[in-house]
């Protein structure tokens, strides 16, 4: 099975209080909350894409982090992966450590990359029913108000119609997921997961 989520932060005190106001009582109990969720849904031999920002502590207490968690581990480097910049860390958890990366899951194609790409590779190829071919993930803007201004550009960009080579018109696609950790509930989440998260997040119909 494969899983994605975006910008945990563990041992980011701050995020507590500030932006996110996650509310734990510190990144300790934070910690122990995260790690319990990712745990309980992934197995040994399960694959985890990180999209950014999985640790804001020193090499030493990330090491310690990434023993503790389940999976084959791949990152998408985040800004605020410094550990990565101590050679201290352990890279063997890692499968790949990458800016950015096209793969495939389960018939489509996932554009990974930790900052928001709103024209990104493949955004126009459907199924011959309408359906996406192509999903682009990322994380960096939390629940912000970047975050409400990519979604103002979705939606601009749902509304507006082209036509395609086959001279058909359509709404111009948008299939961009924030896979950032609160909104799975600090859980790891297959594609078709976060596809569901972000519909119902956003209300949208089915």
């Amino acid at each position: 099975m494969r899983y994605y989520i975006a910008d945990p932060h563990f041992f980011h005190e701050g995020l507590n209080t500030k932006m996110d106001r996650r509310g734990f009582a510190d990144a300790e109990e934070m910690n122990a909350c995260m790690l319990r969720k990712w745990n309980e849904k992934v197995r040994r031999n399960d694959e985890v894409i990180i999209l950014g920002d999985l640790s804001w502590g020193k090499a030493e207490e990330t090491n310690e982090l990434l023993e503790k968690l389940h999976g084959r581990l791949c990152l998408i480097q985040g800004n605020h992966d410094r550990f990565l910049r101590n050679k201290a860390y352990n890279a063997e958890r890692f499968e790949w450590i990458l800016p950015y990366k096209e793969m495939h899951d389960n018939g489509r194609k996932v554009v990974l990359c930790h900052y928001p790409i709103m024209c990104y590779n493949g955004q126009y190829r459907l199924t011959k029913k309408g359906d996406p071919k192509v999903y682009m993930l990322y994380g960096h803007v939390h629940d912000t108000i970047d975050q409400r201004l990519i979604e103002q550009f979705q939606e601009i960009t749902r509304s507006t119609i082209h036509e395609d080579p086959d001279g058909e018109k359509r709404p111009v696609p948008s299939n961009m997921i924030n896979c950032f950790c609160m909104y799975s509930d600090y859980t790891p989440l297959t594609l078709d997961e976060w596809i569901e998260c972000d519909r119902r997040r956003r209300g949208a119909a089915p």
